[in-house]
């Protein structure tokens, strides 16, 4: 039962964030109470999985997706994961607190908190997903949604910047990381991560071992901002403060370090993990602590210092050994705590200072006393001051690099490089409380420096709480959770480790020592040059990430794609048709043609029928002439295809196929309209006359002719050898015929396929036509009519004026004395569609019909309303609302698709029954029913939101006539 809430863990925070993006822009309190409240529950679900979690059991909930690919919607805790979890909600409410006395009324909060909800989902499925390919989907939603945090402030240029370059980062490392992930999939035979945890020496013995470290390492470096991927990480800043508190503290820069931690036990202990890991972490640890030094941004300082600390944990991941690996495990606690308040703190120094300038900021303790000691705290436990936590795990760590004994040099400078590092942090640490609190008070802030609201500074007291508590008597507060967490990672291999304040003098205390000195005499030989010197690191400013990464985007950008683009690339759409037909055409003959080996099937006339050829004969004779007549008689054209389409239609009927033949003759009918409809409003093309012109059009149409013959003549020849031929004994239509009533509970096969057996595919091109039917609307309001085809047609000439002549009438209704019996007839026939539809609707599950039939027809009855009456008319009488008969249909069908995994079915399994009901009998009922439904709405609202965008161009191009007459009166 407990299982069950870690569904909940991922569908609070994504739900909430859809009913945030919906609530009013001056909804503050609600969005943050909304927001709050969702992570609160959250949070108190993880403490109520505790007790089962510290008993060493795992959590599962698995929803089968796609079982026999090994690929399910598998969610897994365990103490590790319990831990991230923790950290994930609990700062995540301390965020959602802060943030509301942090943004301004004049921010669009709610896309803010609604950005956050969907960026803690993201990061809950990372940390509780039992399946890899999941995790990799979460990975990317966590890009997607720092993405859009990052970038919040939009009109901001640095924003802009610093979100694209996050998200090219680390979407692309999440695509190395998938790649990896997937091969790790292939070793081990499955995608379970249980399964994956158990089969570390396999991968590790594998040939593919290198590939996979090297891809997983990709994945997760760029994510963790891991040299030489740091650079993103301070240009992030620009971000709104809570994000930033939010991002590197608990979410987006941990999920690096937590998927290392997570695949320790299959990846670690080969010297190649060692040597890439630990240079890349040693690199960051050192670089890093050097560059916040020099920062002058508040934030900037804080982001260099992130990169550093992770560092840290990456280098002690790098070692193999399990008690460093518990190291890493204590410390990512450790970074949260005082992380998060030390962003928060910098949040409130430029909230009520008005700036975050280094060089302007002094004496602000007598302004803010109480955030200046919160602060100071925080900022001693970065430093490793003893009786604070940051202390105690930065103990394990210079314990831990006097432990490798190796002969590679990275191994013997360990200790030394952790020991500078370590006076680095001193050194930012003091900088950032000496300069920012103590000295002169200020004399250029924008505002006049005070202490926040109570509520705004809570959070930050409790962090900071955390950071003495845990400091002072660590066994008692964090060790359970520690040994909870560190046992479901290391499991047998769990070591003995002493979370002790004293353990006596040691080496690593008198690097402690050495760092903590060595720190505060750094700080006091710069503190000079730093108070006056650009924002920028000594003897390294010509060497930024930033720069290369611009710069490697301008070459790929304008060289290199400019240059494929020129080369391959052009305007127009024949010439990428042929190419991508041509391809197909070749790559689907290959096997044929290169194989000798390859048994073809036999063509045999013996069943064909002369009259059937006849059929098809015409059907060729107008599919060749639409095609020939397309580019200067489209009218022609189109008629055309209307033969072929019915040619198509009577075959269905021939081949004993009622449900497709009615479908496409429908079909035939709406798209044969709506063309017919935009034809309207297409420039006259005219033959050319110069013969090499003629020349040239004629030979590429020979060309074009020769490859449709192919192409064409190689489908039809492939199908009609399967359909004649006797060596098939048994084709996929038994399996449909023999299962459809039983598993489906329908008689029509064609719909049960639809709605059962290819749900999912159905699902998908609903959502495809959907989308068309958005394109198509959003270009045609767009769209300008060519001037050659402007002028009003005869019909609507006279209704014009009959309109003028007439102005008591209302506006849209027709006259009289034009086509006044079929519009009548169109009116009034109106009604009998819609019972029509609705009864192929509710015999489509037996009968020929169907939600898309019935959608159809009834699209054709809104059609020929707009033909009858006019767009004006309907308008003004019957509200369609197109957008949410899609919108409504999507739901629906989505719904009915979820509601299987209630039961522990797959997405989109229907379920069949029979219902006894009193004078009608025996009534077979389907959940299948309600998808169809979906459909139906989905192809009501495309076909109507396409057909109001051709509607409006009438009303568009009578109206620009208009204005334009005006201009031509008012100049004469």
């Amino acid at each position: 039962m407990n299982s069950e809430f870690l569904l909940l863990l991922i569908l609070l925070p994504f739900t909430g964030s859809i009913i945030a993006a919906l609530l009013p822009t001056n909804a503050r309190n609600t969005e943050a109470w909304l927001s709050g409240g969702i992570m609160l529950i959250a949070l108190s679900i993880t403490i109520y999985l505790y007790p089962s979690i510290a008993e060493g059991e795992i959590l599962r909930h698995e929803i089968a997706w796609l079982p026999e690919h090994d690929l399910n919607f598998t969610l897994r805790m365990d103490g590790f994961a319990w831990m991230f979890s923790m950290l994930v909600t609990g700062i995540g409410f301390l965020v959602v607190l802060y943030a509301r006395y942090y943004m301004s009324p004049e921010d669009p909060v709610p896309r803010f908190f609604s950005f956050l909800l969907a960026f803690a989902g993201a990061m809950q499925g990372i940390v509780i997903s039992g399946n890899l390919i999941l995790l990799a989907i979460f990975w990317e939603l966590t890009s997607i949604f720092s993405f859009l945090l990052i970038g919040y402030w939009h009109h901001n240029a640095a924003a802009r910047d610093g979100a694209r370059m996050s998200f090219i980062i680390t979407g692309t490392g999440g695509l190395c990381l998938l790649a990896g992930l997937i091969l790790i999939g292939y070793i081990t035979g499955s995608y379970d991560l249980d399964q994956v945890l158990a089969s570390g020496d396999t991968i590790r013995d594998h040939t593919l071992y290198i590939p996979v470290l090297l891809l997983i390492l990709l994945g997760a470096l760029t994510k963790s901002a891991q040299f030489p991927f740091h650079f993103w990480l301070p240009n992030a800043m620009a971000a709104p403060t809570p994000v930033s508190a939010y991002l590197h503290s608990a979410t987006m820069v941990k999920a690096g370090v937590f998927l290392l931690t997570r695949l320790w036990p299959v990846l670690s202990g080969t010297n190649e993990w060692f040597l890439l890991l630990g240079f890349a972490g040693m690199s960051s640890l050192l670089l890093s602590a050097y560059f916040a030094i020099f920062q002058q941004d508040l934030k900037g300082l804080l982001a260099y210092s992130t990169i550093s600390h992770l560092g840290l944990i990456t280098t002690l991941l790098s070692f193999g050994s399990p008690l460093a690996a518990v190291a890493a495990i204590f410390h990512m606690l450790n970074h949260a705590t005082f992380k998060a308040s030390l962003f928060m703190a910098a949040g409130i120094i430029d909230h009520e200072a008005g700036t975050r300038d280094m060089r302007k900021l002094s004496g602000l303790f007598s302004y803010m006393p109480i955030t200046a000691t919160l602060a100071m705290v925080a900022s001693a436990a970065m430093a490793g001051v003893p009786l604070l936590n940051g202390f105690l795990s930065k103990e394990m760590f210079f314990s831990e690099t006097l432990g490798q004994h190796s002969d590679s040099v990275l191994d013997s400078i360990l200790p030394y490089a952790a020991t500078i590092a370590g006076a680095f942090s001193v050194t930012y640490s003091i900088r950032f409380i000496h300069t920012v609190f103590f000295g002169p008070k200020p004399t250029e802030l924008p505002r006049e420096p005070h202490e926040p609201p109570h509520w705004m500074r809570r959070p930050i007291e409790f962090l900071v709480l955390a950071c003495l508590v845990i400091g002072i008597i660590p066994g008692m507060t964090i060790g359970p959770y520690l040994h909870t967490a560190v046992t479901s990672v290391l499991g047998d291999y769990t070591p003995l480790y002493s979370l002790a304040v004293w353990h006596g003098i040691n080496i690593p205390l008198i690097m402690s020592t050495t760092a903590l000195t060595g720190g505060a005499l750094l700080y006091l030989i710069l503190k000079n040059y730093l108070a006056h010197s650009e924002d920028g690191t000594p003897g390294v400013r010509q060497f930024k990430g930033q720069r290369f990464f611009e710069r490697s985007l301008v070459v790929l950008s304008w060289r290199w794609a400019r240059w494929m683009e020129e080369t391959f690339g052009t305007q127009r759409l024949q010439p990428q048709i042929f190419l991508v037909v041509l391809i197909s055409f070749i790559m689907g003959s290959w096997p044929f043609l290169a194989t000798e080996s390859t048994t073809h099937l036999a063509l045999t006339t013996e069943t064909a029928d002369f009259t059937f050829a006849v059929l098809w004969g015409i059907g060729i004779a107008c599919a060749l002439g639409a095609a020939y007549q397309a580019k200067y008689h489209r009218l022609a054209a189109l008629i055309l295809m209307g033969g072929a389409g019915l040619v198509t239609c009577v075959t269905f009927v021939w081949f004993s196929a009622p449900d497709l033949a009615a479908t496409q003759l429908l079909v035939e009918i709406v798209t044969t309209v709506l063309i017919l409809l935009g034809l309207r409003w297409l420039p006259q093309r005219l033959e050319q006359i110069d013969n090499a012109t003629t020349l040239i059009a004629h030979t590429r149409r020979i060309r074009d002719f020769t490859l449709a013959i192919c192409c064409g003549g190689a489908m039809a020849l492939l199908a009609y050898t399967i359909m004649t031929s006797d060596k098939l004994t048994e084709t996929i239509a038994d399996f449909f015929l023999k299962h459809a009533y039983p598993e489906g509970g329908g008689n029509n096969v064609v719909n049960v396929i639809l709605v059962d057996f290819r749900g999912f595919d159905t699902f998908g091109e609903i959502t495809v036509l959907g989308i068309v039917a958005l394109t198509v609307y959003a270009l045609l309001r767009r769209f300008r009519p060519a001037p050659d085809s402007m002028e009003i047609p005869e019909q609507q000439r006279i209704q014009n004026e009959f309109d003028e002549c007439h102005p008591e009438r209302q506006v849209g209704e027709t006259i009289q004395d034009y086509l006044m019996v079929p519009t009548v007839l169109m009116q009034w026939i109106f009604p009998f569609i819609i019972l029509l539809a609705i009864y192929f609707f509710l015999r489509g599950h037996d009968l020929p019909g169907g939600g898309f039939a019935a959608g159809i027809i009834l699209a054709i009855g809104l059609l020929l309303q707009y033909l009858a009456s006019g767009t004006r008319w309907i308008e003004s009488h019957l509200r369609i609302l197109p957008l949410h008969w899609i919108r409504l249909g999507l739901l629906l069908a989505a719904l009915t698709g979820m509601g299987a995994w209630l039961f522990g079915f797959p997405f989109l399994t229907s379920y069949s029954t029979h219902l006894e009901i009193p004078l009608l009998g025996t009534i077979p009922i389907a959940t299948a029913l309600f998808f169809d439904l979906g459909v139906l709405l989905l192809v009501v609202g495309a076909t109507a939101l396409m057909l109001v965008a051709l509607a409006h161009q009438s009303i568009r191009s009578h109206r620009i006539q208009a204005s334009e007459s005006a201009k031509t009166e008012e100049e004469r």
